[in-house]
């Protein structure tokens, strides 16, 4: 009993109207797209729309959002509408300034202030700053100061002299005189006033002698302790002359110092940095008093010649003061110094310096108290930015770290600012791909992005629909400023949307692929001086894109009709069938037949796919062949051994084969190899099988029927050209008008099968031949050839394995037979 699929006969082909969901323009209300208003939201992203507001809302660690979907389905606007209405709402985060850490000057303190009060204290040191460099050095040019200064001077001095007068007082006691000389002071004996000469001096007695030496002695003592206070005496002048500066600075300093501080005493962090700048610049007052220069420019930085007010300018790292609500960041570049900052450095007198001023903000910082926007692929292509950017929503804080310091490529000495806390929500942008591949891999990622806005690719084809789309249309083609579309226009782009998404009953919601459409209709009808967007101008523009992008198509089509590529269209042959592929060369698709060829012998029940012998075969295909070589077996075989041998080949392909849409062409291929019934050329086929020979539905199958009739119209239509589609597929129709219009006229047909046997019947025009009631088949009909082949092959297959049997038994082997001698040619 054969299990065979039961057919209801031979499908008629299908009707004209069957082809083409054309759009109704009775339904169509208007008369262009002026008369319709503005389209609110997205279309056809009522979920993603859910998503995204609930994860734009909720307030909770991890809840960051994965907004994903091809490009040009609107995610970027529909996110940017969504934001800024959330932002609106949010309070205005604060700034953040870095300013000088006195007492660890490679760690810069960060401060937090109000919005705008940021920009204030900067101004407010930046003026300070400026009043002080004038202030303090008039002020230490001042007669008091200069007075104060003498003052100390004198005493310090006369403390001096005074020593010396009083050694010298002494030592003329004693007839001995302090000289001053330009090497120091010196003693000598005197006699009436006078340098006694060393002639004279030796002619004194010897106790004399000793006396003056002993007297000498004990004044070199004295002057030598004198001398060894001078350095002590020095030390103390400095000290109160640095006393007298500190005093002199606090004139200077703590009038405005209080000001300031009275300005923002509602702000603990800012006093307390304002009472360390007030110790510094008292302790620094020496420092204060030589730096008189004017600031210079350096690459737009202000410095001045001396560091010592640098330190008191502060870094205004984020200012919030203009913004308004929250902030909403997308930075184009998300490098790793882009998203967590940077510390710059500058070229100053022959070295790279920097200090808390040149540190640089990221879009992490700019993004504190609001949302950050990132595309996914951008993030992920960058060195160590994805990394930093989960390291920042880990801990709520966000480093500024060098990454050659990081990688421990570099050992110069840095800066170490503090880290700055944010709150921010992140969004992610990126395809679908992506998002599961970071889902599979990185547990962190599942951690951080709770939420995902998926974003669809089509929607429902209904009366509703079509009436938002060509709102959508009337929207686009304002905000392009575009002519108006007339109702025909919008009819032709309605049913463009649903050929591009290969559905007469869906629409496709990718507004990039309908705007350019829109785009260069446009443009092919102001150059006709048109006043609205038509159909025809519509089909001009299709017409024009597929001409640009079609020389890969012209040429194999010409290759084909030349028979260089043998394809045939008219005849029948055995074991041979048109299929049909698909190439894809950027955004151009296309398809064309292929030659698909099987044959048999007697065999071990195997099928071999030769592409995938030569590695030119996908998993898919293989698939596919081994799914036929499943129903062949079940069907035909199931109480005998399948001793057939098969072989199935793609002709004239030279790479890689992948997909099952040629499967059941394979399929009956094979069987017409088996049943040695042949096939019509002039019918192709596309269809996946399966294990029962149900036909399955495939992709690009306007495409594909296109592809064929493009080279059946060329070498000339007769009526009995077509092509073989599954049933399921129908309602995917979205043809061409011109093979429409060839099917109307009865040149050319589309039939829509169920199943292996409906196929079999229209290719060969013999009865699949259904079971009886014993599950006995018609003579003569496709599935008695065939099982009527196989039970041939697995006779000769059991007679050749019996005598091989009783060959082994009895060790003997068939003698071979006596070739005749060839004949041999005589020489003339």
């Amino acid at each position: 009993m054969l299990p065979v699929v039961v057919s209801d006969g031979v499908p008629a082909p299908l009707p004209a109207e069957k082809l083409y969901g054309r759009c109704d323009l009775d339904s169509l209300k208007f008369k262009t797209t002026a008369d319709l208003p503005d389209l609110p939201g997205i279309l056809g992203q009522d979920r993603a729309i859910e998503a995204a507001d609930f994860g734009l809302a909720i307030p909770r660690e991890g809840y960051n959002l994965f907004v994903m979907g091809p490009s040009g389905t609107g995610k970027r606007s529909l996110i940017t509408s969504l934001l800024d209405k959330a932002a609106a709402e949010r309070p205005t985060p604060g700034d953040w300034v870095y300013v000088h850490n006195f007492e660890q000057p490679h760690k810069p303190r960060a401060i937090r202030l109000p919005a705008g009060r940021g920009k204030e204290l900067k101004a407010d040191m930046q003026r300070l700053m400026e009043d002080l460099l004038t202030a303090i050095p008039a002020l230490f040019e001042s007669d008091e100061y200069r007075s104060r200064v003498d003052q100390v001077e004198n005493e310090f001095s006369e403390r001096e002299a005074a020593a010396l007068r009083e050694l010298g007082a002494e030592a003329e006691k004693q007839n001995i005189a302090l000289l001053r000389t330009p090497s120091g002071f010196g003693l000598a004996p005197v006699k009436n006033g006078e340098v006694i000469a060393p002639d004279e001096f030796e002619k004194l007695t010897d106790k004399e002698k000793k006396r003056i030496a002993q007297v000498m002695e004990d004044l070199h003592d004295r002057l030598h302790k004198i001398i060894r206070q001078a350095p002590q005496w020095l030390r103390e002048k400095k000290e109160r002359i640095r006393a007298l500066n500190r005093e002199f600075s606090m004139l200077a300093v703590s009038h405005q110092i209080s000001e300031l501080q009275e300005k923002y005493r509602d702000l603990a962090e800012v006093c307390a940095y304002l009472d360390a700048v007030q110790r510094d610049m008292i302790d620094s007052a020496d420092e204060l008093r030589k730096a008189q220069e004017a600031p210079v420019q350096v690459m737009g930085i202000t410095l001045t010649a001396q560091p010592t007010f640098r330190r008191y300018q502060v870094n205004l790292l984020i200012d919030n003061g203009a913004t308004r609500g929250a902030p909403v960041v997308w930075p184009d570049h998300p490098s790793y110094p882009n998203l967590v900052g940077r510390i710059e450095h500058i070229e100053h007198l022959g070295a790279l310096v920097t200090d808390f001023s040149l540190i640089k903000s990221g879009a992490l910082h700019q993004a504190d108290g609001g949302y950050l926007v990132l595309d996914a692929h951008k993030l992920l292509i960058q060195p160590y930015a994805y990394e930093a950017l989960k390291r920042t929503l880990r801990s709520h804080q966000v480093r500024i770290d060098s990454l050659g310091q990081m990688l421990g490529l570099a050992h110069t000495v840095s800066l170490e600012p503090q880290p700055i806390p944010i709150d921010c929500k992140v969004v992610l942008l990126g395809e679908r791909l992506l998002y599961y591949l970071l889902y599979e891999y990185d547990p962190e990622f599942r951690e951080l992005f709770k939420v995902v806005a998926d974003f669809e690719d089509e929607m429902p084809r209904s009366e509703e629909s079509v009436q938002h789309y060509c709102r959508l249309v009337a929207t686009l083609g304002r905000k392009e400023g575009l002519l108006p579309f007339d109702r025909a226009a919008c009819a032709h782009l309605v049913e463009q949307a649903a050929r591009e998404v290969e559905d007469g009953e869906r629409l496709s919601t990718n507004m990039q692929n309908l705007l350019d459409l829109m785009r260069e209709a446009d443009h092919l009808a102001r150059g006709e001086q048109h006043e609205a967007v038509s159909a025809d101008a519509i089909q001009a523009a299709l017409d024009a894109r597929e001409r640009r992008t079609g020389r890969v198509r012209q040429r194999l089509q010409e290759e084909i009709l030349r028979e260089t590529v043998n394809v045939q269209t008219g005849g029948q042959w055995v074991g041979q069938i048109n299929g049909l592929s698909v190439i894809q060369l950027g955004d151009s698709r296309f398809a064309h037949p292929t030659r698909i060829t099987a044959t048999v012998r007697l065999g071990e029940g195997e099928v071999i796919d030769i592409a995938r012998e030569v590695n030119l075969g996908g998993s898919i295909h293989s698939k596919g062949v081994l799914t036929l070589s499943s129903f062949l077996a079940t069907r035909y075989a199931n109480n005998l051994p399948l001793s057939l041998s098969a072989s199935l080949v793609f002709e004239q392909t030279y790479g890689m084969v992948e997909g099952d849409s040629a499967s059941m062409a394979e399929l009956c291929a094979l069987l017409s190899a088996i049943s040695d019934v042949p096939i019509k050329q002039a019918i192709a086929m596309t269809g996946s099988v399966d294990q029962y020979g149900h036909m399955q539905a495939i992709g690009a199958v306007n495409e594909k029927i296109e592809g064929f009739f493009d080279i059946c119209r060329a070498r000339g239509l007769d009526g009995s050209h077509g092509v073989i589609i599954p049933q399921a597929n129908v309602k995917h129709l979205m043809l061409r008008s011109d093979v429409v219009d060839a099917c109307g006229k009865g040149q050319f047909h589309i039939w829509p099968v169920n199943n292996v046997d409906e196929a079999m019947e229209l290719l060969t025009g013999v009865p699949a031949g259904l079971p009886d009631a014993e599950g006995v088949v018609p003579e003569g009909s496709i599935n008695y050839l065939v099982a009527a082949r196989l039970i041939q092959f697995s006779s000769l297959h059991q007679l050749f394995a019996g005598k091989a049997a009783v060959a082994r038994k009895t060790g003997t082997r068939a003698k071979p037979k006596k070739r005749a001698a060839t004949p041999t040619r005589k020489r003339g």
